[in-house]
């Protein structure tokens, strides 16, 4: 029996900038050889989220069901990826099935 998909609302707080310089961009190597820098360059970034929960927001309620409190902290060094400190994303816990 597969478990349903749990969705939690969480807002974006801080974005720490690293303090060093720019690293290469990991690309995985073909044949399942791993990771190897690329010439793209990024700052890895990392991400602070709290869940939110607004009693006048019926749908932070419903959220707030699932994640009334934590942190979320990720690191990113994808340059495409970046989230906006203040603004609210959505996160979907799914089971992974074994295989």
């Amino acid at each position: 029996m597969s478990q349903p998909i749990t969705r939690a609302k969480f807002r974006c707080n801080t974005v720490e900038m690293a303090a060093t310089a720019p690293q290469p961009v990991l690309q995985r190597v073909p044949g399942g050889g791993g990771y190897e820098p690329s010439d793209e360059m990024t700052w890895p970034r990392t991400y602070r989220f709290s869940p939110q929960y607004d009693h006048s927001i019926p749908e932070n309620q419903r959220y707030a069901k699932h994640t009334p409190i934590g942190e979320l902290r990720i690191q990113v060094d994808n340059p495409n990826v970046s989230f906006e400190p203040g603004k609210d994303y959505y996160l979907d816990f799914t089971p992974v099935d074994a295989g």
